[in-house]
């Protein structure tokens, strides 16, 4: 069995892996315990519209579903397989042009078969965030 660091890293190095993590250029800067936190930083190929510089809304819900599954995979009753079964996005305001948007996922509650999570996103202004989101997750327990 896994340790929780062991576990951190084996997600770690798996959600790095994953092509459209690389492509948005997201890193995982925290993991753990059904927490995960994620930085997207600003790209100018990932802006929604030219005239604001503001980036596109599936990037950031690109970030907000990876760093939950993330959450859920390195739970300490959950094995490194997930799926996004449901996830709600609210947008609150758009994000500043030119700073990164960074994402808090934690995974709090789980059952047999579905893991639950909460997410906030956020810039350099983390007492207002740029979206919130609540999803569910697939999940294998550990036997």
């Amino acid at each position: 069995m896994d340790t929780t660091d062991e576990k951190s890293q084996r997600v770690r190095a798996f959600m790095e892996a994953l092509p459209h993590c690389r492509a948005l250029g997201l890193e995982m800067t925290e993991i753990g315990g059904g927490q995960a936190v994620m930085r997207m930083p600003y790209n100018p190929a990932l802006v929604g519209d030219p005239a604001t510089g503001v980036v596109a809304g599936g990037a950031v819900s690109a970030l907000m579903d990876s760093c939950g599954g993330a959450a859920v995979m390195c739970h300490p009753k959950a094995v490194a397989s997930t799926a996004t079964l449901d996830l709600r996005i609210d947008y609150m305001r758009a994000a500043t042009p030119g700073q990164a948007i960074t994402t808090r996922a934690v995974c709090h509650h789980i059952t047999r078969s579905v893991a639950f999570v909460r997410a906030e996103a956020f810039d350099d202004d983390a007492s207002t965030p740029v979206a919130v989101a609540n999803g569910a997750f697939t999940v294998e327990m550990q036997s």
